[in-house]
């Protein structure tokens, strides 16, 4: 199975996982009475959105490159996890604009009902298996949209956590104590507002091409010594497009061979760099005239 073939197909897991789980907790929610139920629906309604995105940004960034996309298509992955990180802070804000309004209520809320909590236990349990599936396949696959996917079934798993525990405590308490489940709910949003920094973070950097690929420059520096006629490297500047990188790369060679022994050199230099390394996708060569006797 290629790598987009398992993005996908973990992808598709998400969006069905999500579509039973949100119906499930918002019909749990409704005759349960509980709104931290209803606010964890929100955000599985929010998430099956959010995987469909990812979703149509996997396949979009597989698309060959062509005239007007000479380096491929794999941009469209961050720009696709920014989406879903907006899902997440909009999601947030819902549940948190409900879970203020239910505690200004005036009149008595109704407790949550007991069974509630073992549908949130069951809950709990997928979503954690959930996100260690898809966290899994998005570092197999070095996608970024996947892992932003991964990580909006551990911040489901959160805000169902605190669901569980604010019913426990209402349940527990009584009468007194019924908006603990709205409480739990808005200190839910705050977590999910929180991993939506941490995926809009490195998503952010890659659309910037900021440097954060220094063990694969060491990777590459060592291989790259591995190839007759190859001296030494200087500049080398790595690129994040989709699950590949691209790479610019300065070897040093012998400065007196001819331009046609250096431009083999460099050849035989890419070839090697892409069969070691299969996520390096498109490699630049710069030839560097240099001395055996001083390297």
């Amino acid at each position: 199975m290629s790598k987009t073939e398992s993005a996908v197909s973990a992808t598709y897991f998400s969006i069905i996982g999500n579509t039973v789980l949100a119906i499930a907790k918002a019909l749990a929610g409704i005759f349960g009475n509980s709104y931290a139920l209803i606010a964890d629906a929100i955000e599985s309604t929010a998430d099956i959105f959010a995987s469909l995105l990812v979703l149509f940004g996997l396949k979009y960034a597989e698309r060959p490159a062509d005239d007007n996309h000479p380096y491929g298509h794999g941009k469209i992955e961050p720009l696709i996890t920014f989406m879903v990180v907006a899902f997440l802070v909009t999601s947030a804000t819902v549940i948190a604009y409900e879970s203020v309004q239910n505690i200004l209520l005036v009149a008595p809320q109704k407790p949550p009902k007991l069974w509630t909590l073992i549908v949130l236990a069951v809950i709990i349990v997928w979503k954690e298996i959930s996100f260690r599936i898809v966290l899994k396949r998005s570092k197999e696959t070095n996608s970024s949209s996947l892992k932003a996917d991964a990580w909006h079934h551990r911040s489901d798993a959160i805000t169902s956590v605190m669901a569980f525990i604010g019913i426990s405590v209402a349940l527990i308490f009584g009468e007194g104590f019924e908006t603990a489940d709205d409480w739990a709910a808005l200190f839910a949003s705050g977590i999910i507002l929180y991993n939506a920094y941490l995926i809009f973070r490195p998503a952010l950097g890659e659309i910037m091409d900021e440097n954060r690929y220094d063990d694969i420059i060491e990777l590459v520096r060592i291989k790259a010594l591995e190839v007759p006629g190859v001296l030494d490297t200087e500049k080398a500047f790595i690129r994040k497009a989709g699950m590949s990188y691209h790479l610019d790369l300065h070897a040093i060679v012998d400065g007196s061979i001819s331009v046609a022994k250096g431009h083999e050199i460099a050849h035989r230099l890419q070839d090697y760099l892409k069969e070691e390394i299969p996520n390096l996708n498109f490699i630049l060569i710069h030839v560097e005239p240099g001395n055996p006797s001083e390297i």
